[in-house]
């Protein structure tokens, strides 16, 4: 009778192949964080395979050094361009359930405000562990990164984005605006017209590069907004743009209206950079504080 001997890391390789997932996080600690709903989502190993239900969720979970935790994303989930790469599994108001449970997913990212509740609810009678992040301020946005690591067990991986982004919001916090406040009509969409009143992440950036959001004092969170309250609103500089603007679109929509419309500045930025909450939403502050800031030069 023959006695084969298996080298020592193939016997590791073979008794990692016959253990389940099960008996591997075995070996793994609890993890848990606090949503934006003031929920405590306890897993019992860190997330192996995450799922995004919006695009800034996905570029938040790299910025937390857990994309390759990634399983399924968000349509128009495309930065960093590894995320082009990886399966859709929904859009803004649906998800693809079936998708989700052939994937296995042992964390679903949702957005507060973005995914509907119905779609949530749905997903945790499933028994998918739900996490709903949200960002009222721009602090929230380094919570939530510290708590998808806290998900993926990546903290320590996180903590440089963490750093970076902590000190790229101190030095806007820190620049100076002189000269009286630029009053600022954001718009986020332009069929119908639409923009963002001061509880909007929007309108703190606005805050913070010596700006007034003239319509500030709206309810909603992203009100309609007629041409007539435009007009009353005299705002100095009209900034944003949809998606699907580029420049130049931008600036020649606003020219072909007629006056006083096409007499006032107006910039485009790119929406990827202002209304998506993540670590790249201080380059679209920068640009954001550039452009009043050369408004406020026009005036000396």
């Amino acid at each position: 009778m023959k006695c084969f001997v298996i080298p020592a890391v193939r016997r590791i390789a073979v008794i990692l192949l016959l253990m389940t997932p099960f008996t591997l996080y075995a070996q793994a600690d609890p993890v848990q964080a606090i949503d934006a709903r003031g929920t405590t989502l306890r897993l019992p190993h860190p997330a192996q395979r995450i799922v995004t239900l919006a695009p800034n969720l996905t570029e938040l979970v790299f910025a937390a050094a857990a994309g390759d935790r990634l399983s399924g994303v968000a349509r128009f989930s495309d930065y960093p361009p590894a995320a082009r790469r990886l399966p859709v599994v929904s859009d803004a108001v649906q998800v693809d359930l079936e998708r989700l449970l052939v994937l296995r997913a042992d964390l679903v990212l949702a957005w507060q405000g973005g995914t509907p509740p119905d779609v949530i609810a749905r997903l945790e009678r499933a028994r998918l562990p739900v996490f709903v992040a949200g960002a009222s301020g721009l602090d929230d946005i380094a919570r939530n990164i510290t708590a998808i690591a806290q998900l993926a067990g990546t903290t320590a991986a996180a903590a440089p984005a963490r750093a970076a982004f902590d000190a790229d919001l101190r030095a806007l916090r820190a620049r100076r605006h002189e000269g009286a406040p630029v009053r600022v009509f954001y718009e986020i969409w332009d069929r119908p017209l639409m923009t963002v009143n001061k509880a909007h992440l929007i309108s703190e950036i606005i805050t913070l590069c010596g700006g007034v959001n003239v319509f500030a004092g709206l309810g909603a969170l992203t009100p309609e907004v007629s041409r007539e309250a435009l007009l009353a609103a005299r705002p100095d500089i009209v900034l944003g743009g949809s998606s699907a603007d580029t420049p130049a679109a931008f600036a020649a929509r606003w020219a072909a209206l007629p006056p006083p419309f096409n007499g006032w500045t107006a910039r485009h930025l790119p929406a990827d950079l202002i209304q998506r909450p993540t670590p790249r939403i201080v380059e679209g502050a920068r640009r954001l504080c550039t452009h009043l800031d050369a408004v406020r030069d026009v005036r000396r």
